[in-house]
């Protein structure tokens, strides 16, 4: 029986635009950018509730971004948000000189991330945008899970004294963590105990390894599995444990498999605790057109590719 038992399917899209109302009625201070996608990503839900505190660019993410810099230079709390192609490729030299190096708590959020975006193809499918943002120094990094995960890391974010990048979803996905758990940024959540091997996960995939979890508890492998929310900073007390106490790491990411979590995760190791290591992640290549769970197991990312993975890191543990 699964550890964990989705309740419902909801769209973290939809906890990051009902979250920024929530937000909008406790500060007046919060104020958001939207490009064209107003009504995909969610946030048409703070226009309509705060119209003179909302900003429409257009299809000008460049000016998105060094208008959010100029807001938050005069106090303000600006969440800027499209979609995850548009929020990072389009603009990359935006964010990096006027939020990331002048060090500007500017909340760039990104919705219909990864290889599920699905029918809108290869063209929408931000499989690299983690890496580019973990690049930036001063930068934190994060995807939460799940609706109810959004909610409080989009929350936690306005007391955040550093840019964030946030990554969400187009579907809906199941909703699988509680209302009442805490969530610090920077600090990630053991999700089960386990005692052969440890998996990573991040965003999409976190359901994924539950469900993959399952299947090896059947086999008798103990996994522990920890949910990275937040992939910079990294927390790195809790993957250190990990290897030193299951000696076996499997990371599961929807992204490129370079410059993600797996990357991050592998580079503290290298660095501390050499551990033997698979990765479940999209393999230096484009997407293209089809449904997200199709897409998924075409491109390896799926619960059986976890299984395996998991299977492969135990044959090489030592």
């Amino acid at each position: 029986m699964l550890k964990y038992q989705s309740r419902e399917l909801k769209a973290t899209r939809l906890g990051f635009g009902e979250t920024l109302v929530e937000l909008g009625h406790e500060n007046p201070d919060v104020v958001v950018l939207g490009g064209d996608v107003t009504g995909s990503v969610k946030t048409d839900l703070f226009m309509k509730a705060f119209p003179d505190r909302f900003l429409s660019v257009g299809v000008a993410e460049q000016d998105m971004m060094g208008t959010a810099a100029g807001l938050a230079v005069a106090g303000k709390i600006p969440f800027a948000s499209t979609y995850g192609e548009f929020a990072v490729g389009r603009p990359f030299d935006q964010i990096r000189q006027s939020i990331a190096y002048s060090r500007l708590p500017v909340k760039i959020c990104a919705s219909h991330c990864g290889i599920t975006v699905g029918p809108d193809g290869a063209t929408h499918q931000s499989l690299e945008d983690i890496g580019l943002m973990r690049l930036l120094p001063h930068m934190t990094v994060a995807t939460p899970c799940d609706y109810l995960e959004t909610k409080k890391l989009v929350r936690a974010s306005i007391g955040w004294k550093h840019p964030i990048y946030i990554r969400f979803f187009r579907d809906n996905t199941p909703v699988f963590t509680g209302e009442s758990t805490r969530l610090e940024i920077g600090k990630a959540d053991t999700l089960i105990e386990g005692t052969d091997l440890t998996i990573i996960a991040c965003g999409l995939q976190v359901w994924e390894a539950i469900l993959a979890e399952e299947v090896l508890a059947s086999e008798g492998i103990s996994v522990r599995l920890i949910n990275m929310h937040t992939i910079k900073p990294l927390d790195n007390n809790i993957v250190l444990k990990a290897a030193s106490e299951t000696g076996a790491i499997v990371t599961a990411e929807d992204h490129q498999m370079q410059g993600g979590l797996g990357g991050a995760v592998a580079e503290l190791l290298a660095q501390n605790i050499p551990t033997p290591q698979e990765f479940v992640a999209v393999r230096d290549t484009f997407g293209e057109s089809g449904k997200g769970d199709e897409l998924m197991r075409k491109y390896g990312i799926a619960k059986d590719d976890i299984v395996k993975a998991a299977r492969r890191v135990l044959a090489r543990k030592k």
